[in-house]
């Protein structure tokens, strides 16, 4: 189980992480979305130990990280492939970490072989590897001390579509063995094939979550019309709040019979009027987001992570 509580983190006056609270529960893919600098990585951070939390908390199986008797046995972690030793063979570095996790050999040769790394790409130096090579490495490390939880950030990046696909079907097994995976990704498609829940983080808050079909329901409605400007005053006037688009329409707070009531009333001639779930994941996250992911004076952690940690 993951439990994040009121967590807070902040970095002298200011305040990457809000007051943000979510779950992810055995048997699930939970899909962790937001926009750059939004608070993702240190969220995920904090639940690996990597980040002290200024107040809330954030723990496996009822414990912080730190509290863990072997962290790796109960939690596998993968948030920046580039950090393994470069000096090393692909094999080496397994194997250091099971001697430190109490794992077999045989063991480390299973998950090489689990990630398209057996025989010879295991023999060569990691410095040598691809970034999707090194993606893999750092799956079968995360895999490696057989824990029941994962929580990686960006794991498909650098692979190809054939591992993409392949990635997106090993973590939809090892969920559905009743394992808990916490997914940070950009790429929304692969997140909406595999994941059974969402949390949006926003500026450092959580925006949204829940499963993932109720939260692709509840998205509005997306109404243009010929005369936007006409719309707009409508929308306000009947008190449905809206939000443009990149592509010049609203998506409006309200059902669509509720907005084509009103702009019929007003004689308002509409182009367009449709659940706004019919755009799937990409679009309610665009809705939801739009608004702030283009200001660079948002009180966001991208700073923080250039120099602190992973961007994600």
């Amino acid at each position: 189980m993951i439990e994040v509580d009121r967590l807070t983190v902040t970095y002298g006056s200011t305040t990457v992480v809000k007051d943000a609270s979510f779950s992810c529960r055995p048997g699930t893919v939970t899909g962790f979305l937001g926009p750059n600098g939004a608070g993702k990585s240190t969220t995920m951070r904090v639940l690996c130990g990597l980040t002290r939390a200024t107040s809330g908390t954030a723990t496996v199986n009822g414990m912080r990280y730190g509290q863990l008797r072997n962290p790796a046995r109960e939690i596998g972690v993968l948030l920046d492939p580039t950090t393994q030793h470069s000096g090393r063979t692909g094999r080496e570095n397994l194997t250091v970490s099971a001697r430190m996790m109490g794992v077999t050999k045989e063991r480390v040769e299973d998950m090489l072989e689990l990630v398209g790394l057996g025989g010879a790409p295991a023999a060569r130096r990691v410095g040598e590897y691809s970034l999707g090579m090194r993606q893999r490495l750092g799956l079968a490390h995360a895999l490696l001390g057989e824990p029941n939880i994962l929580v990686l950030d960006e794991p498909v990046n650098g692979l190809d579509p054939e591992g993409i696909h392949w990635m997106r079907g090993l973590l939809r097994e090892f969920a559905d063995g009743g394992g808990i995976v916490l997914l940070s990704s950009h790429l929304l498609r692969e997140v909406d094939a595999v994941a059974d829940s969402l949390v949006l983080i926003q500026r450092g808050e959580i925006i949204a979550k829940g499963n993932k079909t109720d939260l692709l329901t509840a998205t509005g409605t997306v109404v243009r019309a010929v005369d936007q400007a006409q719309l707009s005053a409508v929308l306000s006037a009947a008190g449905i709040p809206a939000t443009r688009t990149e592509d010049h329409a609203f998506i409006a707070d309200a059902q669509a019979e509720t907005v084509g009531r009103a702009a019929a009333e007003a004689g308002v001639v509409l182009l367009e009027l449709r659940s706004a779930d019919s755009g799937g994941l990409e679009e309610m996250f665009l809705a939801m987001t739009r608004d702030t992911s283009n200001d660079d004076t948002s009180n966001d952690d991208a700073t923080n992570d250039a120099v602190r940690e992973p961007q994600s």
